[in-house]
């Protein structure tokens, strides 16, 4: 097999084990393709297309909500809804069109992605003890002002190794939702997010694309979808009955071993 088709495959499960839980997906593929020896501008646009990937997949599990919501544009509750992802989407959009380059040029390496995990992996543990009886337990309940928070707390995840999925959940879990309510939030929040950032990042790549890529690429991308659609449907069900704890203590281990690793 290919070399850069079995890159393709172990960055694919990665990106999709790791896209929708409070691990940071971005910080482990800077992790992976750094021990994989796969850089450059050619190894970042194939990452932007893996991430395709993990949004189809929720795309796809959420096909039934996604399809009643836009056949129920004008009524109340889908108007809502729509509202909501906006307004939460809008503060991470504005600030990341302006620090992306910066982001992209300086945060990208292993040291600040190791410090992000362990900083993070603390955070959670801290929201886990202190806040207490959340009360939304539908993701209709979200009012504007705490979209307006979760957007905020989004916007944390521009950092590379804090997380995206981490900060929306813990974010929404501060504002009142309850875990399986915040998490499902997480997810629709990130359809339009992600497809903002990837298009752009895509667009801006598209000179490094050849039809050589083409095998790599799709088969990053498929092997993305399934692996994240396995992962949505395991999440959700694992935080109806657990708190986010082992994924706190999963990030300070492995951020210390990659501190250890590189420093």
């Amino acid at each position: 097999m290919n070399n850069d088709i079995i890159k393709a495959i172990i960055l694919g499960i990665v990106e999709g084990i790791t896209e929708f839980i409070p691990v940071s997906s971005t910080g482990h593929l800077i992790l992976a393709g750094n021990i994989l020896d796969f850089g450059g501008d050619r190894a970042k646009t194939f990452e932007v297309f893996i991430q395709l990937g993990a949004i189809l997949a929720v795309v796809w599990a959420y096909r039934e909500r996604i399809i009643s919501t836009i056949k129920g544009i004008g009524t109340k509750t889908s108007n809502r809804f729509i509202s909501n992802l906006l307004i939460a989407f809008l503060p991470a959009a504005f600030i990341g069109l302006f620090a992306h380059k910066f982001i992209k040029n300086y945060l990208f390496n292993p040291i600040t992605v190791a410090c992000a995990l362990i900083a993070g992996g603390i955070v959670i543990l801290i929201i886990e003890r202190t806040v207490k009886n959340p009360v939304i337990a539908d993701i209709d309940s979200v009012s504007y002002r705490k979209a307006i928070g979760i957007g905020l707390a989004q916007t944390l995840a521009l950092f590379p190794g804090v997380s995206r999925a981490g900060a929306t959940i813990m974010g929404s879990m501060c504002l009142g939702l309850q875990r399986k309510a915040a998490t499902e939030f997480s997810f629709f929040l990130a359809i339009p997010t992600m497809f903002a950032a990837t298009s752009y990042d895509i667009f801006k790549s598209l000179n490094y694309l050849n039809a050589r890529d083409i095998p790599v690429f799709v088969t990053g991308f498929l092997v993305s979808f399934f692996s994240a659609l396995i992962v949505i449907r395991a999440f959700l069900g694992f935080i109806t009955r657990h708190t986010f704890d082992s994924f706190a203590a999963y990030r300070i281990f492995f951020g210390a071993l990659v501190l250890f690793y590189y420093l």
